[in-house]
């Protein structure tokens, strides 16, 4: 065998071992057990309302066909959920817009000016530290309880993980690779837009993936404080907590997880789609091309 074709070799079978990642057997290994858990669950959700819970006391935890029934196949109960869902929704998407332009213009300032990141750094964790549901009614009282209140409840929550991981990904550039840019005389935009940026981009993504889920639990928080307008899916969950109507509750948390995951999958699609299969990170991930 040449040594050409030794490197062909070489090269072709990282790409066929991904090529057969892709089939289904990666998609079995990929949903299995995941679909297993949840049977699980729900066998066990089975067990508690009808092995451990009397009768009387099924409403603490209903049966899961009941949840569906009465939640999800009422068209009236669904059309509420639903409507309630979209206004969480909303208020949670104008959240986390706000926090991503904060977290990542303040990333980007101290990872260019380190008097900017021992300023700003230690009062961003000192934020990130004090309890949301401490900071929930004095934003009430000092904004009102309406929609900017709710947006700033999503922002608070959301913006420190985009703002350290965008700092770690732009700090965290290999000095070699800096070492060559100054080599060629590059300028600091350059150094950022060039090197620092691609490089710090899947550190990103990941940081956008955690503040998602974080925004909507902030929305989902504000609601059950601020329950002034039109309710939210966090104002139904207290009304259905407070006339025992479990069915519809159980319903209205299934749908918040559901919106948590819609967003967290939402960003990891975006982060495949902008990083690639470049980034080491990608490459053990079986649908990441």
């Amino acid at each position: 065998m040449t040594d050409t074709m030794v490197v062909e070799s070489t090269i072709e079978q990282p790409v066929s071992g991904r090529r057969r990642r892709r089939g289904p057997r990666a998609l079995l290994a990929l949903a299995g057990p995941p679909f297993l858990l949840f049977l699980a669950v729900l066998a066990g959700w089975y067990v508690l309302s009808y092995q451990v819970l009397d009768e009387q006391r099924r409403f603490l935890l209903p049966p899961p066909h009941d949840v569906v029934e009465v939640a999800f196949l009422d068209a009236g109960n669904l059309e509420v959920l639903l409507r309630a869902l979209a206004l969480t929704a909303g208020v949670a998407m104008a959240g986390l817009a706000v926090a991503i332009v904060i977290g990542v213009g303040l990333g980007v300032l101290m990872s260019q000016a380190r008097w900017v990141e021992r300023a700003v750094y230690p009062w961003a964790v000192v934020l990130q530290t004090i309890p949301i549901l401490a900071l929930v009614p004095l934003i009430g009282f000092w904004f009102d309880f309406g929609l900017f209140s709710r947006v700033l409840v999503c922002v608070l929550i959301a913006v420190f993980p985009i703002t350290s991981t965008t700092l770690f990904g732009l700090r965290g550039v290999d000095r070699g690779d800096h070492d060559l840019f100054t080599l060629y005389g590059a300028s600091r935009a350059d150094r950022l837009r060039k090197l620092q940026w691609p490089a710090a981009l899947p550190a990103v993504f990941a940081g956008l993936r955690i503040s998602a889920g974080l925004a909507v639990i902030g929305a989902i928080v504000g609601d059950f404080f601020f329950k002034q307008g039109e309710p939210g899916i966090g104002v139904l969950m207290e009304v259905y907590r407070q006339g025992l109507r479990s069915e519809q509750l159980f319903g209205a948390v299934i749908l918040s997880s559901l919106l948590g995951l819609v967003v967290f999958w939402l960003f990891g699609w975006l982060a495949r789609r902008v990083v690639g299969s470049w980034h080491e990170t990608a490459a053990d991930e079986p649908l990441a091309e």
